[in-house]
């Protein structure tokens, strides 16, 4: 197995780009380990719904990046103070789904750095009854990815928020609940006052000590911004691969109480509907039939709405008005 030096690139859409490239091309013949790092990050699962997972306005706030993984499983949030490792293998070699056996050299890393872990349920790694690490899988043509989040000092708080829509009692219970179910790792290494990036140097000497260090090329690089362009920065890839759902929100402006209907397929709005006690000068149902096939993004949403004429609305801003949409 070969170590792939990562440059210090943060972009989720950048190493999810590397694993397919180099599981998809034929130049990389090899085992190969990658430790890497990214941007606050959410991380949906390929099989979820985007819309359903996220938090948007916060995400929107903190310019968290949204992006979708070959993998599936759930949502996970990362930043620079969690580590995120890849194993790049075939599948003929008889491991194929097995989650212990390439969790196992992660947790060996660990316990070498006071990190009492475990291996737990399907796909997770525990420090006592605490989950820090989740992992998930999958496969292009015949080769065969590994990939797992360790949570070292990662911002719990924007974790949850970023996850969870509701007010602030529910986001403080979600952060008092989720607190008691996962943990980050770093006080319970020998030493917990190393860096984040100190702590990956221990985990590639580690890991990593008989590895051949291989970099990518310019010429790869630019095959991998390629892949990260066409693929994991598009918005029908990150948005508009979710299945067909319905959507009913209820929102309380100056102007009155709206109350959305959508119908989205792809990320796209198919069918609307708009009710309340706001007043509208004009005729309700056009103006609902303009948002059919508009993206359900804030910004799309918003030029849509610019273009029409608001004051056929009484006390209700285009911003009120958004917000009432997504």
């Amino acid at each position: 197995m070969k170590y792939i030096e990562f440059n210090n690139q943060l972009r989720a859409s950048y190493s999810f780009a590397l694993e397919e490239f180099i599981m998809t091309n034929s130049k990389f013949e090899d085992e190969y380990f990658i430790f890497w790092r990214t941007s606050p990050t959410l991380m949906i699962g390929r099989f979820q719904n985007t819309i359903e997972e996220i938090n948007i306005d916060f995400v929107e706030k903190n310019n968290i990046d949204v992006i979708r993984r070959n993998s599936g499983g759930g949502t996970i949030y990362t930043d620079e103070n969690g580590w995120q490792f890849s194993f790049i293998t075939w599948k003929e070699l008889g491991e194929f789904k097995n989650f212990r056996t390439f969790t196992s050299p992660i947790i060996d890393a660990l316990k070498e750095l006071g990190v009492d872990a475990t291996f737990s349920g399907r796909n997770d790694l525990m420090l006592g009854n605490k989950k820090f690490s989740g992992n998930a899988q999958f496969t292009i043509g015949n080769r065969f990815l590994h990939h797992g989040a360790i949570l070292f000092d990662t911002n719990i708080e924007n974790m949850i928020k970023s996850l969870l829509v509701g007010d602030e009692k529910i986001i403080s219970k979600g952060i008092k609940s989720v607190r008691e179910r996962v943990t980050n790792i770093k006080q319970s290494l020998y030493n917990p006052n190393i860096s984040s990036e100190e702590f990956k140097e221990k985990m590639i000497s580690i890991i990593g000590k008989n590895m051949e260090i291989i970099n990518i090329s310019d010429n790869d690089f630019n095959e991998v911004k390629k892949i990260e362009s066409e693929k994991f920065l598009d918005w029908n890839w990150n948005y508009g691969k979710s299945p067909e759902f319905n959507i009913t929100k209820t929102t309380q402006t100056k102007g009155g109480k709206f109350v959305v209907n959508l119908d989205i397929k792809k990320g796209i709005i198919i069918n609307c509907k708009l009710n309340g006690d706001f007043f509208f000068a004009g005729d309700i149902d056009d103006f609902e039939r303009k948002l059919i096939g508009c993206r359900y993004e804030r910004t799309a949403i918003l030029e849509l709405i610019e273009n029409n004429d608001m004051s056929q609305f009484h006390l209700v801003s285009t911003n009120d008005l958004v917000s009432c949409y997504i």
